[in-house]
Formats: structure tokens, sequence, C-alpha cells
């Protein structure tokens, strides 16, 4: 069913699972349309309308995925574990990292191991006394396979919990709590979710190779859909701030609420600060310049970062409107500074520009996750006083007060974009992202990449040497 035939019901659960989606702002203006637009003034009409009549172009396709990656499941591995020890079918949910596990320790008990966890090949396997021993009537042969498809499983489980957990995380960096949002809450106010659907739209946007900055994700419809919630007197506050906590949604909230959201974002932001501190240690960042280095895993890396400053924002925003901002008094983490690639900062020279000033802060204060941990100490003050050593303004870069509201962009329809370069329609992102243009490697049969025709990329590239990349 395409969505120009979807009913009011239909649009509202489209609406709602798109929050665990990346789908175009468009496409979820489209929704939105078919979900509250015979609802809308004629000046609202035409704004939205304006936007949703975007959806259509290209016939609605788009070389970018409409989802973050999802992780792969453990089937392959269960069934291959089933079929050597000769196992009738079972329960296990392939897509559970604990239900995996579960099913490695049953594996691993029939080995003889202890530990599922203990499945060192070299160390935990059974010689063939303690095999006797322990009643395995099996060859050595068939015990080796045995063992290392239950390493597989176990393995298996690990990878999937690390992966479900980068997801997730990519969710909060991007749109906070919105994948948590319960469908029935999110059906029975459609002005509220209506703006939660669109707002996480727009905040997953990708980031553009440009040097102008990210767009406001508050743009004129997002206005026009929440100045509807604030109109309305049964709107579900509670829901909106899980995607904006701003200060005018976060005094709708009752303290109790505010407590609770105070909570989850601190929860967050230690869990992330874990993380990172995790990869710091096994990485070599140059802390004063954050430019990448060979070996340095930049996607994760970025990953944490825009979820922990999502996370510190908002737990922030929340201590403001809690009048409890003396907390920071006594401690007050840093941002942490993403990765920026080589080229980009080289671009930036060559326009008289340089390092982003955050980035002067971010190098004079103590690492965040030990300011968590209360290994260092750090202070607003301490943290204003960086902000002065490094030229930024403390409150406006939002280093020790929540950011500042912007103005209300203008919609613009999202552009095709290949490494974050932006391309002039999808056919022709497909072709350059399938040859490896501006992903940084040689063409995938070892020839060099041709010089693009004029009119393909619609955005400014970095140059380098004088010349712009081929």
């Amino acid at each position: 069913m395409s969505a120009a035939e979807l009913s009011v019901d239909d649009a509202l659960t489209a609406l709602h699972a798109s929050l665990d989606e990346r789908r175009r702002p468009e496409v979820v203006a489209h929704l939105v349309w078919r979900a509250v637009g015979g609802q809308l003034r004629l000046r609202e009409r035409r704004v939205l309308g304006r936007v949703a009549r975007t959806a259509s172009r290209w016939n609605g396709w788009s070389s970018m995925s409409g989802d973050f990656s999802r992780p792969v499941g453990g089937g392959r591995q269960v069934q291959a574990a089933v079929r050597l020890f000769e196992l009738p079918p079972v329960d296990v949910d392939t897509d559970d990292p604990a239900s995996l596990l579960d099913f490695s320790a049953q594996l691993s008990e029939s080995l003889g191991a202890i530990d599922a966890r203990r499945l060192d090949f070299l160390r935990d396997r059974l010689n063939r006394e303690a095999r006797t021993a322990a009643g395995i009537e099996l060859s050595k042969r068939q015990y080796n396979r045995r063992f290392r498809v239950t390493q597989r499983v176990a393995a298996k489980a690990d990878r999937l919990e690390t992966e479900r957990t980068k997801r997730e995380l990519t969710l909060v960096a991007r749109a906070g709590f919105a994948a948590g949002i319960e469908r029935d809450a999110f059906v029975a106010d459609p002005w509220a979710g209506c703006f939660v659907a669109y707002l996480s739209a727009k905040r997953k946007l990708r980031r553009e190779f440009t040097l102008s900055g990210r767009e406001n994700p508050y743009d004129e419809i997002a206005d026009l859909l929440f100045r509807r919630c604030v109109d309305n007197p049964h709107t579900d506050w509670w829901m909106i701030a899980q995607v904006w906590p701003s200060p005018q949604v976060l005094s709708e909230l009752s303290e109790a609420r505010r407590g609770e959201l105070l909570g989850r974002w601190w929860a967050t932001m230690r869990q992330v600060a874990g993380l990172l501190k995790r990869v710091w240690s096994a990485s070599e960042f140059d802390r004063a310049t954050m430019i990448v280095r060979r070996g340095n895993d930049s996607s994760t890396w970025n990953l944490l970062c825009g979820a922990f400053n999502t996370a510190r924002a908002a737990w922030i925003n929340t201590l403001e409107a809690s009048g409890s901002t003396g907390l920071l008094e006594a401690s007050c983490p840093g941002k942490a500074m993403t990765l920026i690639a080589a080229d980009l900062a080289a671009w930036h020279r060559s326009t008289g520009g340089g390092l982003h000033p955050d980035m002067g802060v971010w190098a004079r204060l103590p690492l965040p996750w030990d300011v968590l941990d209360g290994v260092a100490a750090c202070t607003r003050a301490d943290v204003a006083a960086a902000c002065v050593e490094a030229g930024v303004d403390p409150v406006s870069s939002g280093w020790v007060r929540a950011r500042p509201a912007g103005a209300v962009g203008a919609f613009r329809p999202t552009p095709e974009l290949v490494h974050g370069v932006s391309i002039a329609d999808p056919v022709w992102a497909s072709v350059l992202r399938a040859d490896g243009v501006f992903s940084g490697k040689p063409a995938k049969d070892g020839r060099e990449h041709h010089r693009l025709p004029a009119g393909i990329v619609i955005s400014e590239l970095p140059e380098r040497g004088g010349q712009a990349p081929k």
C-alpha cells in the first residue's frame, strides 16, 4: 500500500515505526499529511503540502538506506550447532544475545566445559582421559568440531550484544529516547506523535560534507507541529521530552517526571563514557587536533561522542529546568570531541579556518569519563575558564549551560549523499558509491577514478594540492 492510500491509523502506525528507522523527513511529512492533514488550517496545509510533495521526487526513490544498519542474528551459527550436535529443533531466539549465550552454555556443558565464556581452544578442551571420565564418547576430531561451533555461538552472542548497543546509541545520539516510545502512547496523541516523528527524522539526517555546519533540525514543519502541541491542553509532554528536552517542554513536566528524565540521561551518559574510555585506551589519538590517524576506529568513536554529547546536553537542560544547576559547581564533565578527516581539516585550513574552537576547550579539560568516575575534578568554573582561554563563549557554545535555541530553519529536500558529498540525483549517487568515489580508497578495479562530468556533484569539495578530487 502506498503512502497516498494510507488511512489515518495506518499513517500513525507508519510514523511510529519510523522512530526506529531513518526515513527522509519529506517522507515522514507525507505520512504526517495523511495522519493530520484534515485538521490543518489553510496556511498550515500549504506549508506542509509543499514539503510532503517533495517525497515523490525521483518517484520516491533514494540511493540511501531508509534505516540504520541492523545487527545480523545468530541463525547461521545456531543451525550449524544443531546440525553438528544432531539436536532436535531448538527454541532459541537468534536475535537475542542472552538466548544465544544460554544455548552456548547448554552446548558447552555437553562438552565438559564449566563456563560458556571459558572456551579457549588451547586451555579449556578436555583431553582423551578427561572426556572418558566425563562420559563423552566422541573422537578427538568430532569433539574439536563441536567445541569450535560452541565457541562461534558464544562469540556471536558477544558481537550481537555489541552491535545492538551501538545501534541503540546511534538512535540516542540522533533522536534521544524516541525509539523507546510505546505505540499506544504515540497513537493516543497524534499531534505530539507527528512532531516527535518529524523532528526525529530531521535529526537523523546524514552529515553533509560542508564548512557551514549543520542545519537546525527544528524547521518550519517542526515549528508548525509544535505550535499545535502548545495549543492542545492534553499534549503528552513526557513523550515529546524523550526527543526534544527543550526548556519549554521540560517546564510542562512534573518534578517527578523531570527527575526520572534526569536519571535516564545521567545513566546514559555514564554508560557511553565507559565505552568511550575503552576505545580511548585501545587507540592512539592526537588530543590536540583529533584528526584521524591510521588504525583509529573513527566510526565507533564518533558514534559514541554523538551519544555522549546528546545525553550531556539533555542532562544539563533537565538540571536547569529542575533548578539544580548548582550540581555543576561540584562536577561538570566536558563534551567529547569527534575525530575529523584529514582532508576536511585541510579544507578548513585552506579557506582560512582552522580547528573548531571547541577543540581547545576539550584539550584543556580532564577527560569526561575520568570526571564521571571521580578520578579527576572538573567544575563549571573550570569549564568556563577553559572556554575563556580557548576563546569560546561558555554559554552559547553549550559547555556550561543549555545551548540557546537557534532560528527556525527552512525546509530543504534531503540531498543524495555519497560519503557526505551532495550528488545531483540518486542514480548518479548509486553509481559513484558502487565505484568507491569519495571513499578515500582506489577504484575497485585498481584504476584511478575518472574526473566527474560537470553537474553531478552539487556541493563544494575540498582541494588537495590545488586540485579538486577526481
